[in-house]
């Protein structure tokens, strides 16, 4: 069930996004509402799930991680009983690996769209030829190295 959200929870949000640290006190003068409002409104949107977890953004560079690159991913086909191999296994098999930051199963072209982090290009080739490509059902590939990322 979608919930309404309104513009009050919105700049909570928006403000938790940019920060989920901020206590509901800073929370309250930055955005110029009650403690209280504050307090009910996160609660209200935890329950419901729109806010499903704090987290940190972890700056991956400062911590040796200086390559990004997305994998498009293919997934093989029995070809005797022309069954796939079921999408979220290998997804899963793939999230295993510590390089993996996020794996979608996707439509189009590819099956799976894999967002992978690499201390360099070495690094990179080493874990697409000789890991990646190993995984059970992972049959073709295309990888693209990030040059520069810009966000919301």
């Amino acid at each position: 069930m979608e919930l309404k959200i309104d513009d009050k929870d919105k700049k909570i949000l928006n403000a938790l996004k940019d920060n989920s640290k901020l206590s509901t006190g800073k929370l309250s003068r930055k955005l110029n509402l009650p403690v209280t409002t504050i307090f009910h409104r996160m609660k209200k949107l935890e329950k419901s799930g729109v806010i499903k977890k704090y987290t940190i953004d972890i700056d991956e560079e400062k911590l040796g991680k200086h390559v990004t690159a997305w994998v498009l991913l293919n997934v093989g086909r029995d070809s005797l009983k022309g069954v796939g191999k079921d999408h979220d296994i290998v997804s899963r098999e793939i999230l295993k690996f510590p390089e993996v930051e996020k794996v979608y199963t996707i439509t189009g072209e590819y099956d799976i769209l894999t967002k992978v982090r690499a201390k360099d290009v070495k690094e990179l080739n080493r874990f697409l030829i000789k890991e990646l490509r190993k995984v059970e059902g992972v049959e073709k590939s295309q990888t693209s190295i990030v040059l520069n990322g810009f966000f919301k």
